[in-house]
C-alpha cells in the first residue's frame, strides 16, 4: 500500500512540477518577447518617420560622435543598446554618451536627479540549467543552453547631480578635413583587397575584394570613408572571417538583413573613429521595414552582427598601433 501511494504521489508531484516548470518558462518568455517587440516597434517608428536611429543623434543633438559607454567602467555598449541609447540622446538632447545605473551613480559619489526617468537596455546571453546538465550527462548527449534577455535601467550622466567632473567629459570631435588618418589607418590595417576606381561601391564575396570610387568623386568627401567602412562591414562576413549569410539578390530578406548589418557596422565604426555617421543606403528603407515588421528579433541580430563586425575591424587597428608602439 505504501509503495502504491508513493508511486502515485511521485507521479502527481512530477506532473505538478512539470506544469510549474512550463508555467515558469512561459512567464519568463513573456518579458523577453515583449522587450523584443518594444525595441523593434521603437526602431520601426523611427524609420517610418524618416529618421535613422544610427544617424539622427549627430544631426541635431549636442553630443559629439561616439559610442555610448558606461561612465563608470568605460566599457562601450554594443548591439541594439547602441541604437536605444543613441535614440535617447537625440530625444533628450544630451551632450554626453556616458550612462550608468542608479547604484553606480551613488557609488561614484553622485545621485540620479529626482524625477528623472531612465532608459531600458538589455543584456542577452545563454545559460545551461543544472537539471539540463544532469539530463545530458545521464543521456550521454550535449546539454542545451537556454537564451535569456535581461533588462537594465540606465541614466545619462546629464541626469545626475554630484558626479565628479571626469564623468561629464567627452572627447572633442575631430576637426573637419578631407583626409581622416584614423580611417585610412584602419582600412590599411585590415589588409583587405581594397580597390579604388569606377563609379560604384561594392564588396564582391566571390572575389573577396572591395571597390569604391575615388574620394574626389563623392559630393562630400567624408562620404568616401562612410562608404568604405560600410563595404568593410560586408567584408567581415566572408566565410574566412565572421561567416555571415549575404542573401541572394537585391530586395530579398537575406540581402536586406546583410545591408542593415553593414549599415550599422559603418555607423558604429564612424562613431568609434569620430566621424559623423550618415545613411548611405536610404533606398533600402522599405526592405528594412519589411524585415523588422516580420521579425521582432531582426534588429537585435543586425545590431549584434554589426558590433561583432566593428570589433573585428577595430582589432586590426589596435594590433597595428600596439606594434608601432613596441
Amino acid at each position: 500500500m505504501g509503495q502504491v501511494l508513493k508511486v502515485r504521489s511521485g507521479g502527481t508531484g512530477s506532473k505538478r512540477a512539470g506544469r510549474a516548470r512550463a508555467e515558469a518558462r512561459a512567464r519568463s518568455a513573456e518579458p523577453r518577447a515583449s522587450l523584443y517587440d518594444e525595441v523593434t516597434a521603437r526602431i520601426v517608428a523611427e524609420l517610418e518617420a524618416g529618421r535613422f536611429p544610427w544617424v539622427q543623434p549627430w544631426d541635431s543633438a549636442v553630443a559629439c560622435p561616439g559610442l555610448p559607454r558606461n561612465a563608470v567602467t568605460g566599457r562601450s555598449y554594443s548591439g541594439v543598446n547602441v541604437l536605444i541609447l543613441w535614440g535617447e540622446v537625440i530625444a533628450k538632447g544630451y551632450a554626453n554618451q556616458g550612462w550608468l545605473t542608479f547604484r553606480q551613480a551613488l557609488a561614484a559619489g553622485g545621485c540620479v536627479r529626482k524625477g528623472e526617468r531612465g532608459v531600458t537596455v538589455c543584456y542577452a546571453d545563454r545559460f545551461t540549467p543544472e537539471a539540463e546538465k544532469e539530463r545530458a550527462k545521464a543521456d550521454g548527449d550535449e546539454a542545451k543552453a537556454v537564451p535569456f534577455l535581461k533588462r537594465f535601467v540606465v541614466f545619462n550622466v546629464a541626469q545626475c547631480d554630484g558626479l565628479p567632473d571626469q564623468y561629464h567629459a567627452d572627447a572633442p570631435p575631430l576637426p573637419e578635413r578631407e583626409q581622416v588618418p584614423v580611417a585610412e589607418n584602419l582600412i590599411a590595417a585590415t589588409g583587405a583587397d581594397f580597390r579604388i576606381g569606377g563609379a560604384r561601391a561594392f564588396y564582391s564575396p566571390s572575389g573577396d575584394f572591395i571597390q569604391v570610387p575615388p574620394q574626389p568623386a563623392f559630393r562630400q568627401q567624408i562620404d568616401y570613408y562612410r562608404t568604405a567602412l560600410h563595404e568593410l562591414g560586408h567584408w567581415t562576413g566572408h566565410a574566412s572571417r565572421l561567416a555571415r549569410t549575404f542573401g541572394g539578390r537585391f530586395g530579398d530578406h537575406g540581402y536586406a538583413r546583410e545591408e542593415l548589418a553593414a549599415e550599422l557596422t559603418s555607423a558604429f565604426l564612424c562613431a568609434a573613429l569620430g566621424i559623423v555617421p550618415t545613411v548611405r543606403h536610404a533606398d533600402y528603407l522599405g526592405s528594412w521595414l519589411e524585415v523588422l515588421r516580420g521579425d521582432n528579433r531582426a534588429i537585435f541580430k543586425a545590431a549584434s552582427q554589426a558590433s561583432k563586425a566593428a570589433d573585428f575591424l577595430l582589432a586590426f587597428a589596435n594590433a597595428d598601433h600596439a606594434r608601432a608602439a613596441a
